[in-house]
């Protein structure tokens, strides 16, 4: 009997460890949530929407869009998130990949093709995420899962600015 019940504490013990997803809208202050849901529809009327590609710069992610809110341009943070073991669902934008080609730092965004026919993402919403044993992505419109510790932390490269970075211990493609 004493068996038994070490393995059903083990079980629930193991269940209660599990990490629910996080809402990338946690990631953003109060503030930054309230100006944008109070933001006008952003609309895609300029040349780019008619070529079927919108291209915010050169880069991709990064908007130079003046006409765009200030919350699109965010880089305020949760401070009480930092350090903190996290699951986020979302899209990479491939950055660095390793000798075997497999992904070892990317970005991760809330929505796919964050950088074409929608603007990009604010710094707030995008994710870098360091992956040292990498990952294969056949398709970087398939969304995955990451686990891992959560930084504040302010990167900036050619490709775009980001206010969060994960130290992942798993990435896993989403297949449901």
């Amino acid at each position: 009997m004493r068996y038994l019940l070490c393995v059903v504490l083990l079980w629930v013990g193991a269940a209660q460890a599990a990490l629910e997803e996080t809402d990338w809208l946690d990631l953003m202050p109060e503030s930054d949530r309230q100006a944008l849901f109070d933001m006008p529809e952003i609309t895609h009327d300029t040349p780019e929407a008619d070529s079927g590609f919108y291209t915010p710069s050169a880069g991709g992610l990064r908007t130079t869009d003046k006409n765009m809110p200030d919350v699109m341009y965010s880089t305020q943070t949760v401070p009480e998130l930092d350090g903190r073991q996290m699951l986020l669902g979302g899209y990479p934008v491939p950055l660095e990949t390793n000798e075997q080609g497999r992904f070892v730092e990317f970005f991760l965004v809330p929505y796919p093709g964050a950088c074409i026919h929608v603007p990009p993402p604010p710094p707030n919403q995008i994710i870098l995420v360091r992956y040292p044993q990498g990952i294969l992505l056949d398709d970087i419109y398939a969304p995955l899962w990451v686990e891992g510790t959560l930084r504040v932390e302010i990167s900036s490269n050619d490709l775009a600015d980001s206010a969060y970075a994960i130290e992942a211990q798993s990435v896993q493609v989403i297949t449901d």
